[in-house]
């Protein structure tokens, strides 16, 4: 069985969108995990979020006021088929990015996903850990459009790992 993801991170609703834009529901609606690498901001899209995803897999990012930290923790761990799925906001600066993440022995996941800088990321580390960062789908900031990423696992195969644009609407 193929299952789909959509990978989303600083939505920050509603403070640089109003609202998610319809790309972002249309992928939602299409996905059968939806992951959110934190910075929602408020309480109201994760509520969205909850209602509308088959599943849903977040945590908590730096902008996140109490409410949301009652709610998502920092760090989220999850299997999916094959694949063992790491979320958290932030893991610092771009450089040694990698080095960090290997450094994480034994706990090191297959696939991590984060946010924060806003700006896409896919490497793979030295040791293999695939990292993740969908960019923004409301603020794009240094970067020619704002994003999402789509990818499916296939067993213990991540695969068709695609950064979306998204129009704001």
């Amino acid at each position: 069985m193929t299952t789909r993801l959509v990978l989303l991170a600083d939505t920050h609703v509603p403070v640089r969108a109003r609202r998610l834009p319809d790309d972002v529901w249309r992928a939602i609606d299409a996905a059968d995990v939806v992951v959110h690498a934190g910075d929602w901001v408020d309480v109201e899209t994760l509520d969205a979020l909850e209602m509308r995803s088959r599943r849903l897999i977040g945590v908590h990012g730096n902008n996140d006021g109490p409410a949301l930290r009652a709610r998502l923790p920092e760090l989220a761990r999850v299997r999916i088929e094959g694949i063992d799925l790491a979320v958290i906001h932030e893991t610092g600066a771009a450089r040694g990015r990698e080095e960090r993440v290997d450094g994480l022995a034994e706990e090191r996941p297959d696939v991590l996903v984060f946010g924060h800088s806003h700006i896409p990321w896919d490497s793979t580390t030295p040791a293999g850990t695939r990292l993740l960062n969908p960019g923004s789908p409301t603020d794009r900031r240094r970067q020619p459009a704002c994003t999402l990423m789509t990818c499916a696992i296939d067993g213990d195969v991540l695969r068709d790992v695609a950064l979306v644009p998204v129009v704001r609407s």
